[in-house]
C-alpha cells in the first residue's frame, strides 16, 4: 500500500511543486531597490532602542529592527503605483514598523515584550520615515 501511494502522489507532488515555483516569482517583489537601506536604518534604530531599554541582545534587536526596515520597505513598495514613492506617509511608516516588530517578537519567542516590541518597531519606521522622505 505504502508503495502505491508513493508512486501515485509523489509525481503529481512534484509535479505541482515544480508549476508553483515556475509560477510564482512571475509577478514583482513589492520592496523597491531600496531596500537594504531601509534594512540599515532599522537594525541600527532598533539596536539603539534596545540599549536604551535595556532590552534584548545587540544581534537580537539589529535582526530585528532588520526584518522592521525590510517591512516598511515593502509597504511604501506596495504604494508606489498609486502615490509617488518618495512622498511616505508617517503613519503607514510607524504603523507598519510596530507591527512587524511586534510581530517579529512573537515569532522570535520575545512575545512578553510586545508592547516593547511595537514601540521599538514604532521609531524605526519614524526613523525610516525622517532619513527617506523626499530622496
Amino acid at each position: 500500500m505504502n508503495n502505491i501511494l508513493k508512486r501515485t502522489l509523489l509525481p503529481s507532488l512534484m509535479a505541482a511543486s515544480l508549476a508553483g515555483v515556475t509560477l510564482v516569482p512571475a509577478k514583482p517583489a513589492a520592496a523597491d531597490d531600496q531596500v537594504l537601506r531601509d534594512v540599515g536604518i532599522g537594525a541600527v534604530t532598533n539596536v539603539v532602542t534596545g540599549a536604551v531599554r535595556g532590552h534584548g541582545s545587540v544581534l537580537g534587536n539589529a535582526a530585528k529592527g532588520g526584518v522592521t526596515g525590510a517591512a516598511v520597505n515593502g509597504a511604501n513598495g506596495l504604494r508606489s503605483h498609486r502615490h509617488n514613492n518618495r512622498n511616505r506617509n508617517l503613519g503607514q511608516d510607524v504603523g507598519v514598523g510596530a507591527g512587524a516588530s511586534a510581530l517579529t517578537g512573537a515569532v522570535t519567542g520575545d512575545g512578553r515584550h510586545t508592547v516593547g516590541n511595537a514601540i521599538d518597531g514604532a521609531a524605526v519606521g519614524g526613523a525610516i520615515h525622517l532619513l527617506t522622505n523626499h530622496k
